[in-house]
Parts: C-alpha cells; sequence; structure tokens
C-alpha cells in the first residue's frame, strides 16, 4: 500500500471487517473480505450486497441554464431529463473519445453528477472550463454507498420507507434517522440496487445499520469487478477510453433522438462529427463479450487473432476474469465490426493461441425496477 493513497471515509469500518486493503483510483480501498471474492459475488446476486464507493466523485451543478450548457460537453438529452430522473451520460473530448462515464441526476435546483474516482479532478476542470457561467463543484462531505442484489428493496425500505416507490434510474432525497440521504435506483452490477450519498458525519452509522440486516454482507473491488463484468458494463481506463468512441463501445443508445443527426439539438457536443458518422455509418470496431473455451480466463491485453496462424492481430482483450455466475470464463474486447456473434477468434494467452467465442452482452441479464 502506498502511503498517499486517499483513505475512504470508512477506512477503519472496512479493516473492522477483514477487509483487504489495496490502492485503487488513488484510494486505499477493500478487495475482498473474509467471504471471498467469489462468495461475495454469488451473495450480491442472491441477496445484498454493501459497496463502498466514496472514492467516486459527486459533482454539483448549479446556475441558469445549466442542463443547456451540460449539453455542450455530454451527447445526451440533458434538458429533458426530468427532475426525480437520472441518466447515463459521457464527457466527451474533440476527437470523439470519451473523457469518462458517469451519471447525470436532475435534482431539482442542481445537477448532481457522479463520475468514476480516478477521472474526477480531471472531470471538474473540464466542466468548469466548459461551464464558466455556472458554479462546478466536487462534494467532499458526502460518502457513497451502493447497496445491491435482490433483497435490497427490503433492506434499505426497512429504514428509508420511500425507497421501495423508487423506480430504476429514479433519485430521491429521503429521510433516516434525520439524516438527508441522496438516493438513486441504480448500480454497476446488473441487480436492482441503490446507490446512497450520505454525510461522511453519518457514513459509518448508516453502514452498519444495513449491516445489521442478516441479507447483507460487505463487497469488495474484486466482486464488484467481476459482477460488471457479467453485466457487460464497461470499465473506464479499460473498456472505454479517450481512444475509444461511444459508438466503438456499444454505447450508441445513450444518444438520444434528439442529439443526434436530424434531432431538434443536433450534435454540438466535443467529438460529434466523428461520433454521429459513425451513428449513421457504423464504426470499423466494436466492443463485444468473448466466452473462452475451457477454464482459463482471458485477461487485459489478451491479443485476438483470426485463426491459430495468423500473423496479424484483428483485437484485443479489455475486460476479463472468471464469471461466477456463468460458471466459466467471460471477457469483453474489440474485434472488427462485421464480426459476428458466433465467430471464433483466437487469444494469445502466454505464447499459446486459444480458442474464444464472440458472443452478445450482457452475460447475466439485468434484473432492474422498472
Amino acid at each position: 500500500m502506498t502511503d498517499d493513497a486517499i483513505k475512504l471515509p470508512l477506512d477503519a469500518l472496512h479493516r473492522e471487517l477483514g477487509g483487504k486493503m489495496v490502492p485503487f483510483a488513488g484510494h486505499s480501498m477493500p478487495v475482498q473480505y473474509p467471504m471471498g471474492v467469489m462468495a461475495e459475488h454469488l451473495h450480491t446476486r442472491e441477496k445484498a450486497g454493501l459497496f463502498d464507493v466514496s472514492h467516486m466523485g459527486q459533482m454539483v451543478i448549479r446556475g441558469e441554464g445549466r442542463a443547456e450548457a451540460l449539453e455542450r460537453l455530454l451527447p445526451i438529452d440533458v434538458q429533458g431529463l426530468k427532475e426525480g430522473r437520472q441518466r447515463y451520460g459521457l464527457l466527451m473530448l474533440a476527437g470523439g473519445g470519451v473523457a469518462d462515464d458517469l451519471m447525470v441526476a436532475n435534482r431539482g435546483d442542481h445537477l448532481l453528477m457522479v463520475v468514476n474516482g480516478a477521472m474526477k479532478c480531471l472531470d471538474l476542470e473540464i466542466v468548469q472550463a466548459g461551464m464558466p457561467d455556472h458554479d462546478v463543484t466536487l462534494l467532499e462531505d458526502r460518502a457513497l454507498l451502493a447497496l445491491q442484489g435482490p433483497s435490497a428493496e427490503a433492506v434499505l425500505s426497512a429504514l428509508v420507507p420511500g425507497a421501495a416507490a423508487m423506480r430504476f434510474m429514479d433519485v430521491a432525497t429521503l429521510d433516516w434517522d434525520g439524516t438527508e440521504l441522496w438516493v438513486s435506483r441504480s448500480g454497476y452490477t446488473g441487480e436492482d440496487g441503490y446507490e446512497i450519498s450520505v454525510p461522511l458525519s453519518r457514513a459509518e452509522a448508516f453502514a452498519r445499520a444495513l449491516l445489521a440486516h442478516d441479507d447483507v454482507a460487505p463487497i469488495g473491488l474484486g466482486a464488484r469487478d467481476s459482477l460488471r463484468l457479467e453485466a457487460g458494463m464497461p470499465l473506464y481506463g479499460q473498456d472505454l477510453t479517450a481512444e475509444t468512441s461511444p459508438v466503438e463501445a456499444g454505447l450508441g443508445w445513450a444518444i438520444q433522438k434528439v442529439r443526434r443527426t436530424g434531432g431538434a439539438r443536433e450534435g454540438g457536443f466535443p467529438g460529434a462529427e466523428t461520433v454521429l458518422a459513425q451513428l449513421a455509418d457504423g464504426p470499423a470496431r466494436k466492443r463485444v463479450g468473448l466466452r473462452p473455451e475451457g477454464r482459463a480466463p482471458m485477461r487485459l491485453g489478451v491479443t485476438l487473432y483470426a485463426t491459430e496462424d495468423a500473423a496479424d492481430p484483428v483485437g484485443t482483450v479489455t475486460s476479463g476474469g472468471f464469471g461466477p455466475s456463468v460458471g466459466a470464463p467471460v471477457a469483453m474486447g474489440y474485434v472488427p465490426a462485421d464480426c459476428t456473434s458466433g465467430a471464433t477468434l483466437y487469444g494469445d494467452v502466454r505464447g499459446r493461441r486459444l480458442p474464444v467465442t464472440v458472443t452478445d452482452l450482457p452475460f447475466h441479464t439485468p434484473r432492474y425496477k422498472r
């Protein structure tokens, strides 16, 4: 562990629970607990897992015309986002690549963006530069917890009754024991669940209240990664980068009709020319699911070839590991756009070309409350 890794607000609790701490996104974070990654993953799918994601950035944007101004940075319909709702968004770069992926919520008198922990300082600079007439701040006084899994609704609503009425992608301000919680019904696992912003002074008490329920277990980064991989969700810095366009990444669905060619607010965001052309004509490559044969995972960086003896690679693996719910290795990566589901490619694993089947995403069907 490096000395300069930032401790999470709940660092002492993680250590009390037996969390194995590792550096991630500049923070000291639990990668697993005594239960182990496999059991933590399956527990989340079957009951409920509690994740400390306080390393993420919580960015508040205030000022008149904030939705219109933010559309100059994101290719999504921010102006049409109703109060009490959030949607997935992409902070764009001039070449059509992605600076970060995020969630943006309309909380009435402000917008709240939740951004990736490793990118939050750079994101703040980009948004402040792009919205000079608005008040843009990163909150330092709130923790962020995620409660995920089929028991999440019952667990949270027992403490915070209003949580049960929320739909997928709803946001609300709810009260717990006199504490104001900012709750969204969303997450990064493919399960129903919530992300909860809580004042730092009450974060440990709230986490302990959740953990007191028999169905809730603390979950670390290891299972968080395998859960999101099974759900087909990209990880920024691997599956989604400054060199990757939203269309290549299979995220064209996040760009609403109003921002596309012929829409009322067509383009107007960084990289629009590239992105709109790819939406119309298709990209040269695409993100796909990959199913390696056998039990050996194919991880980040494995090179993909069309045949066992091909000289030139056709793609690369960007995320991979064992899928506990699938019972087999799973991966994601980039391949030529004309590579169809069911095609066999070959991944170079320590000098051996091993077969891998191109497949549709996700590996695990999401179970959100619509």
